[in-house]
């Protein structure tokens, strides 16, 4: 048996599906005569007799409806090849793994990544929190295709995007009497039992270096290494602190109120990708569209907001 000609599979599938010539016709786009010469040249590749004429119809011998099940399966994969091929060419199927430092994993960045799946049925997708420093290993080990860290790291390995910063934001218990400000300064702090993120953070370290600079004096008594155990700890009321805006908004509701705080200190973090190859077409958009998602953020933060 010589090759199979696929348009005259096509015809053949046509023909069962439709039930006619014309109709077969008009589903192809073809002329009628075209369909039969295709049907003819098809059964004599395959050597068997596949319609019999009954009247003015084709009806399928035995021999054609055992052919089609095969065909049909055949059309189903490819079928199925090319509607997973769209799908990767809009950007609706694949993997990707996002890892991203608390301040981002409690709440704010896998609402969007949640957004990100919905809009992408087939992707398969992993988002998972850890420090800064291991968002970095992941990373270099190919662990994860995107990370977002505190620090601006230099690594031959990856290649680093600074994102939009956030500013921070003064943490009160609800009822202290600093919520009666409508916003916050250094000076405000002075004497307060102060909840501070752990030694080794570049956080705690620009805020103990802006309070120095401005000659207050906190009681410093208490400290955690995450943002969001502070923001618990302020809730007890612990004491108060400075928290970046992701933290800060998630607990707004939490038994905490929140305040501007000046001057203005940013919270600074990157989006982590691999170095040694071009960047996913997912991980393109994924940070393109989390990018958009923190400036809408920042937007409504900037309204003014309502007095507690």
């Amino acid at each position: 048996m010589r090759g199979l000609n696929p348009r005259q599979i096509e015809a053949f599938r046509a023909l069962i599906l439709a039930g006619s010539v014309g109709s077969a016709a008009n589903v192809l786009n073809v002329s009628q005569p075209a369909v039969s010469r295709m049907i003819r040249d098809f059964q004599h590749s395959v050597g068997l007799v596949l319609f019999e004429r009954r009247g003015t119809r084709l009806v399928p011998t035995s021999e054609a409806l055992s052919l089609y099940a095969e065909v049909e399966r055949t059309f189903v994969g490819l079928e199925h090849i090319a509607k997973t091929a769209t799908e990767l060419r809009t950007r609706r199927a694949g993997s990707l793994r996002v890892a991203g430092l608390p301040a981002l994993a409690n709440g704010f960045l896998p609402r969007f990544a949640g957004h990100f799946a919905t809009e992408r049925p087939r992707l398969d997708l992993v988002v998972s929190g850890m420090a800064s420093h291991a968002v970095l290993t992941a990373v270099v080990h190919g662990q994860c295709d995107l990370g977002f860290a505190e620090a601006t790291f230099e690594h031959a390995a990856i290649k680093v995007e600074l994102m939009p910063s956030v500013p921070y934001m003064a943490i009160l218990p609800e009822g202290h009497r600093l919520a009666r400000k409508t916003r916050l300064r250094p000076k405000d702090f002075e004497g307060e039992s102060f909840v501070s993120l752990g030694q080794s953070s570049l956080s705690r370290f620009r805020l103990d270096r802006m309070f120095a600079e401005h000659g207050v004096s906190r009681i410093m008594r208490i400290e955690t290494p995450l943002s969001e155990i502070a923001c618990s700890l302020v809730a007890a009321g612990a004491g108060v602190s400075l928290c970046e805006s992701f933290t800060a908004s998630e607990y707004a509701t939490r038994g905490i109120v929140v305040r501007p705080f000046e001057p203005r200190i940013e919270f600074e973090y990157s989006a982590l990708y691999a170095a040694t190859q071009r960047t996913p077409v997912l991980a393109r958009e994924f940070i393109d569209g989390f990018r958009d998602h923190v400036r809408a953020f920042l937007r409504r933060q900037a309204r003014p907001a309502k007095r507690t």
